[in-house]
């Protein structure tokens, strides 16, 4: 058969096939919808290319056909129709370290890649570089290395404000000190006791730090583990350090104030002519004493003075020659007064034990330390309140707790009645009074306002 009236007959068939088994309705259907499909195929469409990483965008960008001869409605700024790709951050190629305890300068600068040689180079470049064999826990060291193994700089930070800057030079460093301004701003805050000093403090949120120093400015005149009571109110005005805009530190109190069962402490600060500072009332007594009235601040007496106590281990009549302060393990431990240390060792059942002589024929005893504080030895200055040792458990002690005594002497007394009888530290001189008073005069003014406007919007919240 020829190829064309074969192919000719197959369409017939085919033909047959479909108008017996299928509706026209539904042929007109199918050919609409291919027509269709074939149309959609014809039309040109946009060749958008492969997508192209960080293309910019573009959107369209509307525009205005203002009339002939009329103001331009407006000036078109392409800026804001057009959307670029954001440039990369910058890299940052410091790496901070902070020193902790038991910290080594090898071993930190082995932590960010550099060798012993590298560690040498810069100890050796300057005099001034010998700052680094005087580092401690708490300073910041801050590497530059843009390649790897080459320091380009390296800061020494004691503190946000201070430190020193070495910057490579050839094969030396040069060494740069930094000095930053804090920008001071003041805070006042006000307190009441319903429980302890310190958890009053938590409340108001108010620093430690300041907590502590408040309890030291009245060291002398309130013992703040048996006096204060519910009720008791304080205030403290306060400066504040910032280093662009951000918060770096608590600076030092200006005045504060301590209402103690309705008899009322003030204390303000003063600078004299050689320096010195001291917290002073506004009548220029000192409130710094000849002894603080207890070594802690803010923990329990667990036992007394008592000539005729009975031992706890021993169950025998013995006399308590001192005061016993509970406290957790760690609970720094303060002297009393100025004076000299004469012993900062291990003795018997007293543990740890650290003995201070003071001027006058005075002398205390702090035993069962957890240890001493740096710095302190045998032949050592100490001042009134400084820390010298921690609240431990060593030797004959059944718990943490600090045994604390005082002699006269050579002979015990209770610490808790001697006080009271002994001189209070220099005030302020008759020649110096003028002096004094034109210096705190706006600062106590200052303080009072404070107060006044608090307890006024203590009373009217109250009327509501």
């Amino acid at each position: 058969m020829d190829p064309k009236q074969f192919l000719t007959q197959i369409v017939q068939t085919f033909k047959q096939f479909v108008l017996k088994y299928y509706p026209k309705d539904h042929l007109y259907i199918a050919g609409s919808m291919a027509a269709l499909f074939l149309l959609l195929l014809i039309i040109p469409g946009e060749d958008k290319g492969p997508a192209v990483p960080n293309q910019t965008t573009r959107i369209p960008i509307p525009v205005t056909l203002d009339e002939p001869g009329s103001e331009p409605s407006s000036s078109l700024n392409l800026a804001d129709y057009v959307v670029t790709a954001e440039a990369p951050a910058e890299i940052n190629l410091w790496q901070n370290v902070e020193i902790k305890s038991g910290d080594n300068l090898s071993a930190i600068f082995t932590k960010v890649g550099l060798s012993d040689q590298d560690l040498f180079r810069v100890l050796n470049s300057s005099e001034e570089a010998k700052i680094l064999n005087r580092v401690y826990p708490g300073y910041q060291l801050d590497f530059l290395i843009p390649d790897e193994g080459e320091l380009e700089q390296l800061r020494v930070l004691k503190s946000p404000l201070e430190g020193y800057l070495f910057t490579r030079e050839n094969n030396d460093y040069l060494v740069q000190e930094i000095i930053k301004e804090a920008q001071i701003h003041q805070a006042f805050k006000v307190g009441e006791i319903s429980d302890s000093l310190f958890m009053a403090g938590q409340r108001e949120q108010i620093p430690a730090v300041h907590l502590m120093e408040m309890a030291n400015i009245f060291g002398g005149v309130i013992d703040f583990i048996l006096d204060p009571r519910m009720g008791d109110q304080f205030s403290i005005l306060y400066n504040e350090q910032f280093l662009d805009g951000q918060f770096i530190g608590n600076g030092e109190i200006l005045a504060t104030r301590f209402v103690n069962q309705g008899r009322v402490f003030t204390a303000v600060r003063y600078i004299n002519e050689e320096g010195e500072v001291g917290y002073y009332s506004p009548d220029g007594e000192s409130m710094r004493k000849a002894f603080l009235r207890n070594p802690l601040d803010v923990f329990r007496i667990s036992s007394n003075f008592n000539p005729r106590r009975r031992h706890p281990i021993l169950n025998t009549i013995r006399a308590h020659k001192g005061t016993d302060y509970a406290a957790p393990t760690g609970t720094p431990i303060r002297a009393t007064s100025d004076g000299r240390v004469t012993r900062a060792s291990r003795y018997g059942s007293f543990g740890n034990l650290v003995i201070i002589q003071h001027a006058g024929g005075f002398e205390t005893k702090y035993a069962h330390l957890s240890r001493f504080a740096n710095g302190i030895g045998r032949g050592d200055r100490v001042r009134q309140g400084e820390v010298i040792g921690y609240v431990g458990s060593t030797g004959g002690a059944t718990g943490p707790h600090l045994h604390y005594e005082f002699l006269v002497n050579g002979v015990h007394q209770n610490p808790r009645t001697i006080l009271d009888k002994l001189p209070t530290a220099v005030s302020i001189e008759a020649a110096e009074m003028d002096r004094f008073r034109d210096q705190i005069a706006p600062l106590l003014r200052q303080f009072e306002e404070l107060n006044d406007s608090r307890l006024l919007s203590l009373n009217q919240q109250s009327a509501d």
